[in-house]
């Protein structure tokens, strides 16, 4: 089977971004990125906000607005587009499980994107565009009871090699 979808979850900074840059040049057909930041910036700024420590806070509504978001995405996936999806599983199992009903049908490649917490804490801090507190609070929670057919860690590897290595495990 031809795969039809990655899905790479990860928390916010762990690297997830670059490794879409690179596969989109490594991979032969062309492939369209999505993500839950993508989301988010085309919403009402007070339809997800974040506490003190970073946590995420979603306001009344979110679950339709990301219901509609899903099922755009693999509707897309379905009608013959090849689509990366950048996530973050603040639920962990609970969320990849949402995701995989919406993916039913399709050939998904789980892909899990770790990233030490004081690194990806430094990276969010030279990034100066997220929460301080977002990239250590999320660095394990979003992997908790998450299956993948593969994992890549871009505390010790870059992104181009993850990259690769993500790519060898596509059909």
């Amino acid at each position: 089977m031809t795969t039809q979808v990655i899905v790479l979850n990860g928390g916010s900074s762990s690297g997830k971004s670059g490794i879409v840059r690179c596969l989109k040049h490594l991979l032969p057909k062309p492939w369209i990125n999505l993500g839950v930041d993508d989301l988010v910036d085309r919403l009402p700024p007070a339809m997800v906000t974040f506490g003190p420590d970073g946590e995420v806070i979603l306001g009344e509504g979110f679950d339709a607005v990301q219901h509609a978001w899903t099922a755009g995405v693999a509707a897309m996936a379905r009608a013959g587009a090849y689509v990366i999806v950048d996530d973050v599983f603040l639920g962990g199992a609970v969320s990849q499980e949402r995701l995989r009903r919406y993916l039913d049908g399709l050939t998904v490649l789980w892909v899990g994107v770790r990233c030490a917490p004081d690194i990806a804490a430094g990276r969010e801090i030279a990034r100066g565009d997220r929460v301080v507190g977002m990239a250590a609070s999320q660095a394990d929670i979003v992997h908790q009871g998450v299956v993948y057919d593969v994992e890549v860690d871009t505390g010790h590897t870059e992104s181009l090699d993850c990259a690769r290595v993500i790519a060898a495990h596509v059909n």
